[in-house]
């Protein structure tokens, strides 16, 4: 079973938040990191990992991320500073390695 990622981008200072699902987490980090698309992230600049949640199912990490978009920014702020309260970019160190 493939699994499903809901995650967190910010921005440098903190002050933007970008939620997003994924079922490979390494791959689209690397494609915000690197602007591949142009969107919210490239524009507002999110490319740190500051918090994200596996499931074993594609259709609960939508779900989940829909919930986690219908909040308010509080309620991320606090996800964010429960498990990562230096806001550090969990994705420092990876390796990138695409075709």
């Amino acid at each position: 079973m493939q699994k499903a990622y809901v995650y967190f981008m910010a921005n440098k200072h903190n002050t933007v938040i970008y939620i997003g699902v994924t079922s490979n987490l390494i791959k689209r980090v690397y494609q915000h990191k690197t602007k591949a698309y142009k969107g919210f992230t490239s524009k507002y600049n999110c490319d740190k990992l500051v918090y994200y949640e596996e499931f074993n199912d594609i259709n609960e990490a939508i779900a989940r991320e829909k919930q986690l978009k219908s909040g308010n920014r509080t309620r991320k702020v606090s996800l964010i500073n429960g498990t990562n309260p230096e806001w550090i970019d969990w994705s420092d160190g990876w390796l990138f390695y695409f075709d």
